[in-house]
């Protein structure tokens, strides 16, 4: 679980973010980050159980992403993020493939999975999959309780013209322009601070496996 401690964190961060602020709170952060590796650690051995593809022996140290905003070529300078992020990658996926993902932010947490922005080579293989086996996809996305959770899957981002190799006229080609293939659940800072958190989460991951399964098996 996450303890309202490291919400608290957050939520000073966002009024106090610069340098100066955070060396003097170090030591609040720290506990922050322990405490986020400790649920993520929690999820990662239930979740392998539910998706195998999830190594049981991940790094919970190496699936909490850093605080520490890259702003090189940002006219953001604000120096750290707002939130934890926690990835977890599956078998043969880089961080940022096919995963699951927990945003930690107060009032703004989420559970996401899929594959966020395919390299093109992995867009290529996913648009073909839909185009010989749409209905298996669409069997998933369609499905009433997964839409109830994860909203309209087509409603993300697409291209403005046809992919190169596909008709206009397809009868799937909405999901054919699709430029990424995630999903994503709103979850209330009490369900993060509550004993039953890692449960919780997973639980929804597990609704985001069948999608993982499909974009997996689309470029293996």
């Amino acid at each position: 679980m996450i303890e309202p401690q490291t919400l608290d964190f957050l939520k000073e961060l966002v009024e106090n973010n610069n340098r100066e602020w955070f060396q003097a709170n170090k030591e609040k952060y720290d506990k922050a980050r322990e405490n986020v590796i400790e649920l993520a650690a929690s999820v990662i051995t239930k979740l392998h159980k539910v998706d195998p593809s999830v190594s049981a022996d991940l790094d919970p140290k190496k699936c909490v992403m850093r605080i520490y905003r890259d702003i090189r070529f940002s006219k953001n300078k604000i120096p750290y993020k707002n939130n934890f992020g926690v990835s977890l990658p599956t078998l043969g996926s880089k961080l940022g493939g096919v995963e699951y993902y927990l945003h930690i932010q107060p009032g703004k947490s989420f559970i996401a999975g899929g594959y966020w922005m395919p390299e093109a080579e992995h867009l290529k293989a996913i648009r073909q999959e839909i185009d010989y086996n749409a209905n298996d996809l669409k069997k998933i996305i369609d499905d009433k309780e997964f839409v109830k959770l994860f909203g309209e899957f087509r409603k993300q981002d697409q291209l403005k013209t046809t992919p190169k190799g596909y008709d206009v006229d397809n009868e799937n080609i909405d999901l054919l322009k699709l430029k990424s293939f995630i999903v994503s659940h709103s979850l209330k800072d009490k369900e993060l601070t509550s004993a039953g958190a890692a449960d919780e989460i997973v639980n929804m991951c597990s609704k985001v496996y069948p999608l993982n399964v499909f974009l997996k098996n689309a470029i293996a």
